[in-house]
């Protein structure tokens, strides 16, 4: 069977009503993203990051899975599907997906604030929406903050990544402005005979490899395109 590779982005999520901060001016519900999310920003206001994130918490659990996610899901009957998403929501998850890798954490999941919580291992589940400072802690006694990957911190799911978009037959990459490094790069690592599509509504804008097909729509109508033509290319 076919490896089959997605590699997701924030516009994935946005047609779930999931908002992005690429496309206002660096502002992320009205937040600066150097207030909310970088290490720094927990230190000096860690009580303005956790009320922040309890929010994005609320807003990710009220929205619902797109046509999108949904057709990832369903290529799971032809294909090996593997998903690598840049998201930190859990909408692949509760679409379907049986095999999601998160570069940038899992909102749905909490960890320690300690020295080392950036290469942690070790998580915990988040009951509902919200974390609080006063009453939850990991088992060395620090505060929980969310299993989110800030700016300025390592991506210690990078490397599974890479050996994932290695192994590629099919890689799609959608919903990514793909400015975000070093995940960004990922796309210049799939196998020279690999077919390659890259969905965005700007994506003839972008300056993509020679091996990519540019689809310059939404997730959802991209995909709806590409799911039809690579079943039918399956089935033959």
């Amino acid at each position: 069977m076919q490896k089959l590779v997605v590699f997701s982005g924030a516009g994935m999520s946005a047609e779930s009503g999931i908002s992005t901060f690429r496309d206002s001016n660096g502002l992320w519900e009205n937040h600066n993203i150097h207030d909310v999310a970088t290490p720094e920003a927990w230190q000096k206001n860690p009580e303005l990051v956790q009320r922040f994130y309890n929010e994005r918490r609320k807003n990710i659990l009220t929205a619902t899975p797109n046509q999108a996610h949904r057709l990832i899901a369903e290529l799971e009957k032809y294909f090996e599907v593997q998903v690598i998403t840049q998201n930190i929501d859990d909408l692949h998850e509760r679409a379907g997906s049986s095999d999601v890798l998160h570069l940038h954490g899992n909102i749905r999941l909490a960890k320690s604030s300690g020295p080392t919580a950036q290469y942690t291992t070790e998580f915990y589940p988040v009951k509902g929406d919200s974390l609080l400072l006063d009453q939850d802690f990991c088992k060395d006694g620090y505060p929980l903050r969310p299993h989110v990957v800030w700016f300025g911190e390592a991506v210690p799911a990078y490397d599974d990544a890479l050996e994932i978009i290695q192994q590629a037959d099919i890689f799609i990459v959608i919903g990514t402005s793909l400015v975000v490094y070093p995940v960004a790069g990922l796309v210049h690592e799939i196998p020279p005979a690999c077919q390659a599509y890259y969905i965005d509504p700007k994506a003839d804008q972008q300056q993509m490899p020679a091996q990519y097909q540019c689809i310059a729509q939404t997730a959802t109508e991209g995909l709806q395109v590409l799911f039809s033509e690579l079943c039918k290319t399956h089935k033959n």
